[in-house]
């Protein structure tokens, strides 16, 4: 693990990672300084999380904000359960890409990302790039293997003024690409 341009902080702050293996969340939350991580809430998949008891618990353990990604209503998006339940002290670890990526390159980023920082224009972004978590739990497997990956934290960064959605979340795509090449 290795902080670039950037300290470990338990200010609000949402984490944003490539995403490559169902480890990611747990890695990059427990890699986090032990008052860091209280006050940091994976985001997850609630279809996902809440299949059988044992999900259920690790995303209890964890703290995992659980978002319901099938019933989406106007007034109940999943920004508005992450900044109602965020609240003034937590942070979040999210991945913009949706969903576990298998290729090489990372997936263009979904837009929740650029609504979270033009809600809470306050939070700083921090981008995380994790490399080969896919190989340590690789799709469809069910036993870890011990391989040794590495956790890159970026300089925090901030929704620009009149940018726009498309040019932030290039943006933003880009800080995570760019901490690979470190």
């Amino acid at each position: 693990m290795r902080w670039h341009e950037s300290q470990p902080d338990p200010c609000q702050r949402i984490y944003f990672a490539n995403h490559t293996s169902h480890l990611d969340a747990l890695v990059l939350w427990s890699s986090l300084p032990r008052l860091v991580r209280e006050v940091t809430r994976p985001v997850a998949a609630k279809d996902y999380w809440n299949k059988g008891p044992i999900r259920r618990y690790i995303a209890d353990c964890f703290n995992a904000m659980l978002i319901d990604r099938e019933e989406i209503k106007v007034h109940q998006s999943p920004v508005d359960v992450m900044i109602r339940e965020i609240g003034l002290k937590y942070s979040l670890i999210v991945f913009p890409e949706g969903t576990r990526n298998h290729e090489e390159e990372m997936q263009d980023f979904k837009s929740g990302l650029y609504y979270l920082s033009k809600k809470r224009p306050d939070l700083e972004l921090v981008p995380v790039y994790m490399d080969n978590l896919n190989r340590v739990l690789p799709r469809g497997e069910f036993l870890p293997v011990p391989l040794l990956s590495c956790i890159t934290f970026g300089p925090p960064m901030w929704l620009e003024a009149k940018e726009s959605k498309v040019d932030f979340l290039k943006r933003a795509r880009e800080a995570v690409r760019r901490l690979k090449d470190l």
